[in-house]
């Protein structure tokens, strides 16, 4: 059964834009919707170009963090989806959106999870001396980048590497993680997955041990 995949950002959407494209064909899931908090989003054009239902539904115009979640879900429980992917959406969700949605938020972050959750991770991997830097697609919980992790994004880091400049090399490993992790996750495999420049792994001993248990998607055509 195809899985139907909603995609929240707040920006250009470069990791929406990998995710829709990458869902064709034989993919086992499909994009039907993408939702911004922020009507600037180029994101949201962007979407629409590409064939999906795009829409809006501004943080600024609700009086707080509650309210807008209210609206959030409303819309996404129109679309039905399977799964959520957060991807580069910049809003904290409470503990009650997550608890909404349990098991089916998705979202990427730009470092090697556990290390260096929140922000300005580039800089942080770089001052502790870090060889390598990355990006983790992981399960939402009401706990911050702290869910069950799928998949890990390797990068090296040189010598003279700036946060800038690896920011855009660990970038680019997103937009290939991003979509291997959904796909894999839409046909109900959760072990974990690794993917590094020229080679990719999954499905061995250590990630059998840190599988999760498989979703299926019923009633879907």
């Amino acid at each position: 059964m195809t899985a139907r995949v909603a995609i929240l950002i707040s920006g250009g959407g470069s990791n929406m834009k990998r995710l829709v494209e990458s869902m064709s064909g034989d993919h086992p899931a499909r994009a039907v919707l993408v939702l911004s908090n922020r009507p600037d989003a180029a994101g949201v054009s962007r979407a629409r170009s590409l064939g999906v239902e795009a829409d809006v539904i501004d943080h600024a115009r609700h009086p707080g963090r509650l309210e807008f979640e209210a609206a959030l879900t409303r819309r996404l429980e129109a679309a039905d989806p399977d799964l959520i992917c957060l991807a580069g959406f910049m809003r904290v969700l409470t503990q009650g959106f997550v608890a909404r949605w349990r098991g089916r938020v998705l979202n990427i972050h730009p470092s090697l999870l556990p290390k260096y959750p929140g922000l300005d991770t580039h800089a942080r991997a770089i001052a502790k001396g870090d060889s390598e830097a990355g990006c983790t697609v992981h399960e939402v919980t009401e706990d911050l980048d702290a869910g069950p992790v799928l998949g890990r994004g390797l990068v090296p880091v040189s010598p003279d590497d700036t946060p800038e400049s690896l920011a855009v090399r660990v970038l680019e490993m997103e937009h290939r993680l991003y979509p291997a992790v959904l796909r894999r996750v839409a046909a109900g495999d959760r072990s974990l997955f690794t993917l590094r420049d020229g080679s990719e792994s999954g499905g061995d001993g250590v990630s059998a041990a840190l599988s999760r248990p498989r979703v299926t998607f019923e009633g879907r055509g």
